[in-house]
């Protein structure tokens, strides 16, 4: 983390009565990372999904209660939010609910199948020339939007 998200976190913590040392990852959103961050910022995102084999081996889950700062594509902190719920699912088992939760578009399914249809398809892609496949375990993360 950069100077400026450190101060951010450590003001987070003690304006919450949060132990200076409570753990925190600051993480952007992939390509559309201003978009996405302010949709979080707005209480519209409540809900993001990754996929589960694209992790690194070394690279921990996301855990209920986890703290995440969200960062804008210059790595500057927009808000902080807490995991409330964390599965894993497969692709095509992705609820209407949670792409509502998502918040972008029209907040449909149909506009969100089609938008991460095309998301993961690149990333597959881009890792190692994987193809996406629609059973892909994927982590489906509901949080809510503290400061």
């Amino acid at each position: 983390m950069n100077e400026e998200t450190i101060k951010y976190w450590q003001d987070f913590c003690q304006k919450h009565q949060l132990p200076q040392n409570t753990l925190v990852t600051a993480w952007s959103f992939d390509t559309t990372s201003d978009k996405l961050a302010n949709l979080v910022k707005q209480g519209l995102k409540t809900a993001t999904t990754s996929a589960y084999e694209l992790y690194a081996k070394d690279e921990p889950l996301p855990q209920v209660g986890d703290w995440n700062i969200i960062l804008d594509h210059a790595a500057r902190p927009i808000c902080v939010v807490q995991d409330k719920v964390v599965e894993i699912i497969s692709y095509e088992q992705i609820s209407a609910e949670h792409a509502y939760h998502e918040g972008e578009g029209d907040r449909s399914y149909q506009y969100w199948r089609q938008i991460h249809d095309e998301f993961f398809r690149q990333e597959y892609q881009q890792e190692g020339n994987k193809e996406f496949y629609p059973q892909a375990p994927m982590v489906c993360e509901v949080f809510e939007k503290i400061d």
